[in-house]
């Protein structure tokens, strides 16, 4: 099964990544030595958590089996495991990127396909 997960980027960031043909992080990716994701039952957690009151973010789906053997899943938040990519992110790996607007209640709104 080839379930996708996501990432949380800025526009910029993105912009730069697509400017470059690859994406290799955000700061807290290049901090840590790994790009950050999450399950589409862990998105929202991760939204509220790190990224509140940001309205200038897009949300990136990518599938799993083109990421090959450099996608880990390790355990954070209380021992649930969550995808980390240890390289760059191939933009032929994205599904879709939509933006992540955040609503009138300062939640952030996704797309209906992400559960």
């Amino acid at each position: 099964m080839d379930d996708p997960i996501y990432k949380i980027v800025s526009k910029a960031a993105w912009r730069d990544a697509e400017a470059a043909g690859v994406f290799t992080g955000a700061p807290v990716d290049l901090a840590d030595g790994y790009i950050h994701f999450s399950t589409g039952a862990q998105v929202r957690e991760t939204a509220e958590r790190h990224f509140r009151g940001a309205d200038d973010l897009l949300l990136v789906a990518v599938g799993t089996a083109a990421l090959g053997s450099e996608l880990k899943w390790e355990p954070s938040r209380g021992g649930a495991l969550f995808p980390h990519l240890y390289g760059p992110l191939r933009l032929d790996a994205v599904r879709w990127v939509e933006d992540l607007p955040l609503g009138g209640d300062g939640h952030h709104q996704f797309p209906a396909s992400v559960r």
